[in-house]
């Protein structure tokens, strides 16, 4: 794999929350490297369209985390089993897309096309974990304890503890447009908008078709960019009530609080999601906001390829005698 390659994936990777819908619903999605990953309660498709136009898929029947292992029906708990589910389909779903991309037809009948080795997935993987926790721990931790220090009214804990999440946000604002200024990752934007249009087509009982889909907004409020705003914002609260001073105690709190504090946000997106036009649903207006950057209007073609995951989902789901019908 070349270092472009490389950091290519690891882009991809660190936009995995943004990308996918991480609620336990009817149908929910992930765009991916020229495709979209779409699931079903019990099963999850992804469809990616290869460099010849060809459009190829994989699937696979899964149990909801909550069946499986029924410690993860209890709140909190619930949220982080769905997020890790759905965090991992999402890194396998990325796996195939990248593969796809390498196949561009030219092999000869016979042999096995390029792949991306499993263990740089991983390297990979492990490399965006590191970046995440610098990016998002350690650095807007560090920047606001040198702030405290040079400015009296900012060095104590609650000013500090806010100062900290305030760089947060603005690093990953800040992150997330330079991204959105990537051709490829711009083109993931797109599909994601074919995702969101697809789902939504889904949910309001109409036929899906590629002409219905289109007439659909990009701005969906299970989205995880919603997730991730909340995720902050209730991240901010938290560390201003730890009675925790000095910078590595507050670090190592940060990485250990994440797991509690990613079960909090996901419950309150729950109920926000359910609340649409309340006070609640405000709760996720800022994520819809950010959704201007982070999904783009699709075209025909890439919708078509989210409907594709869609059907191959719900065609698997009902081969395992699940019936989606939509409330």
């Amino acid at each position: 794999m070349s270092i472009a390659r490389f950091l290519r994936i690891s882009a991809h990777l660190q936009m995995l929350p943004v990308l996918e819908s991480g609620e336990e619903t009817l149908v929910g999605g992930q765009a991916v490297m020229e495709g979209v990953m779409m699931r079903a309660p019990h099963s999850y498709c992804v469809a990616v369209r290869k460099p010849n136009g060809e459009i190829v898929t994989e699937e696979q029947a899964i149990p909801r985390m909550s069946e499986k292992y029924p410690l993860f029906k209890y709140p909190i708990l619930r949220g982080l089993g769905t997020l890790g589910q759905a965090m991992t389909l999402g890194f396998r779903a990325l796996k195939f897309s990248a593969n796809t991309a390498l196949d561009d037809g030219t092999k000869s009948r016979g042999e096995k096309p390029a792949e991306v080795a499993s263990w740089m997935m991983t390297a990979n993987l492990v490399f965006s974990l590191g970046v995440f926790i610098f990016l998002y721990k350690f650095i807007p931790l560090y920047l606001a304890t040198l702030l405290g220090k040079g400015v009296p009214a900012l060095s104590g804990r609650f000013a500090t503890n806010m100062a900290d999440g305030v760089i947060r946000m603005a690093i990953f604002l800040t992150f997330l447009f330079l991204l959105s200024l990537m051709k490829e990752i711009h083109r993931v934007f797109e599909y994601h908008g074919a995702e969101h249009k697809v789902v939504f087509n889904f949910e309001s009982g109409k036929p899906v078709t590629v002409e219905n889909a289109q007439k659909f907004v990009t701005f969906h409020p299970r989205c995880g960019t919603s997730f991730l705003l909340v995720v902050m914002a209730i991240s901010m609260i938290c560390y201003a009530l730890l009675p925790i001073d000095g910078f590595m105690p507050r670090f190592l709190a940060r990485i250990a609080l994440l797991p509690f504090i990613a079960g909090i946000s996901y419950e309150l997106i729950r109920f926000a999601a359910k609340r649409q036009g309340t006070m609640m649903g405000l709760l996720t207006a800022p994520g819809l906001w950010l959704q201007r950057v982070t999904t783009k209007p699709p075209d025909d073609s890439q919708t078509a390829v989210a409907i594709h995951a869609l059907e191959g989902a719900m065609t698997l789901e009902a081969a395992q005698g699940g019936e989606l019908v939509v409330a």
